[in-house]
């Protein structure tokens, strides 16, 4: 096995890691969520209030990992920081959640996105152009194109950390220039701007799902004023879809041992990644409110209030403006999302909670094994539709294990209070704290008013208790 090399090249810098934080963060969400957002909450002020809330929960929570990143500075990430705080089952669980739905569902959905604005330039590649019966599934050309985008980036990282980071670098760089122009024009040139009707709206907090018309789309009836509990359930629920489209800003502590400078580096980019997207974040959404009445925001044709803000801005062409844009974006995105993620289920191998032949990396120093066998899971995904009920169920999960990761920083200070930290947690215990209580309020609002987005992602979790045992128990046998 003279191929392999039995550790991995620190090669990626503090600008790197703040790349693959802002790219593999800005996918398609932010194009599209905005809408069912406006939906659940009915005003210009809640809109911005629940962006600058995930937005404060994001960067307190980057905040917080950059101790955890100091103390563990190698490959796994939060696998790691879990296992370290509480035991190998918690770590498991998680690691197992990441494999079967949280990483992977991401990348079908966000290849499946490409290929939904592909088809803006050419429609025989989209999610609606039918191409035969599988039996099991329908097959559609929109998700063969985002099984071949998987496989193309899945291919390329496998060669080496170096490609996968000049993909990121070329790509992330060029969706936040674009991002930026958009937001820039959004507000110098629409014929009409909406912004002083829609800030009526204030905080009052509205309600309205619509009616269906008979081509699926989505049609205003009447907004009903809502207050107290049913404010703070439609809050949550709305966050769903901004928390889906900020996550996946700890890709860059799965790749520790890939960076220089590792327990300077992780932190800083955690921080500098995250700051930076929800800047734009925002003020993509204060470019909407400018550009969009209320009610358009709200039932944007298909869900897409960027295509309806461009073509306010450019006319006919904003429609390819910005199928442009979310292509480059979602390409970008799952470079990050492929190249991060197969380091979790190597330091799982490692640890022998996985296939052995996933802890093994190539002759270019990159885990081959664990980045084809995510790219089987993600392909799986992208042919069963089923990932966009994933990710909502699947929200829920994720904010439980950061919540679970952040309490485990009060936990390691107690329990190893002289290892070193390089980094400590800013604003500690208070903005850790915080964290927690936003976070258990957001999953306690799911739980009451959305179950749907709570227990299948439970159950997911759970089904990785036996599977932990199973693992256990095949590396008894073989030692």
């Amino acid at each position: 096995m003279s191929n392999q090399q039995s550790s991995f090249k620190a090669s990626l810098g503090l600008f790197d890691g703040t790349m693959i934080v802002a790219g593999s963060m800005i996918g398609s969400g932010i194009f599209i969520v905005s809408a069912d957002i406006t939906r659940h909450t009915g005003s210009a002020g809640w809109l911005i209030a629940v962006w600058l809330l995930t937005g404060f929960m994001t960067l307190t929570a980057a905040l917080s990992y950059g101790e955890l990143s100091g103390m563990f500075p190698k490959a796994g990430g939060q696998y790691v920081y879990l296992k370290e705080a509480y035991n190998p089952l918690v770590g498991f669980l998680y690691g197992w959640s990441f494999f079967a739905v949280i990483q992977t569902a991401t990348i079908a959905a966000v290849g499946v996105a490409f290929s939904k604005f592909l088809a803006y330039l050419v429609p025989e590649l989209g999610n609606s152009y039918f191409l035969f019966d599988a039996g099991i599934v329908n097959v559609y050309s929109g998700q063969l194109v985002a099984i071949f985008i998987i496989c193309l980036l899945t291919y390329i990282n496998s060669k080496g950390v170096k490609e996968g980071k000049f993909i990121q670098t070329l790509f992330t760089t060029t969706k936040l220039l674009a991002l930026f122009g958009l937001i820039v024009f959004g507000f110098l040139l629409v014929k009409e701007s909406f912004w002083s009707q829609n800030w009526q709206t204030g905080f009052t907090g509205m309600q309205d799902f619509g009616t269906t018309d008979k081509a699926g789309q989505l049609q205003p009836t009447t907004w009903s004023p809502i207050s107290g509990s049913v404010l703070m359930g439609a809050i949550a629920a709305a966050m769903v879809g901004s928390i889906f489209s900020s996550d996946a800003w700890n890709n860059v502590t799965f790749i520790a041992g890939e960076m220089k400078n590792p327990k300077r580096n992780i932190g800083m980019s955690l921080f500098l990644g995250t700051l930076i997207v929800t800047i734009i974040y925002v003020s993509v959404n204060l470019m909407y409110l400018n550009a969009l009445p209320i009610n358009e925001l709200a039932f944007a044709k298909d869900d897409r209030p960027a295509v309806d803000a461009s073509l306010k801005i450019f006319g006919n062409s904003g429609t390819y403006i910005i199928a442009l844009l979310i292509m480059i974006s979602t390409f970008g995105c799952n470079n990050g999302l492929i190249l991060a993620g197969a380091r979790v289920y190597y330091t799982m191998a490692k640890d022998g909670l996985f296939f052995k032949q996933v802890g093994e990396l190539n002759k270019f120093s990159v885990p081959q094994v664990a980045l084809w066998l995510q790219c089987i899971i993600a392909s799986i995904w992208s042919l069963s539709g089923k990932y966009g009920q994933l990710l909502d169920m699947i929200s829920f999960v994720v904010v439980l294990f950061y919540i679970l990761t952040i309490i485990g920083i009060f936990i390691l200070r107690k329990k190893r209070p002289d290892a070193e930290r390089p980094y400590k947690a800013f604003g500690y215990p208070i903005l850790p704290i915080l964290y927690i209580l936003m976070g258990t309020a957001f999953c306690l609002l799911l739980i009451i008013y959305k179950p749907q987005f709570t227990w299948p992602g439970l159950l997911i979790v759970l089904l990785g208790v036996p599977l932990y045992y199973l693992a256990i128990s095949a590396n008894k046998k073989q030692s």
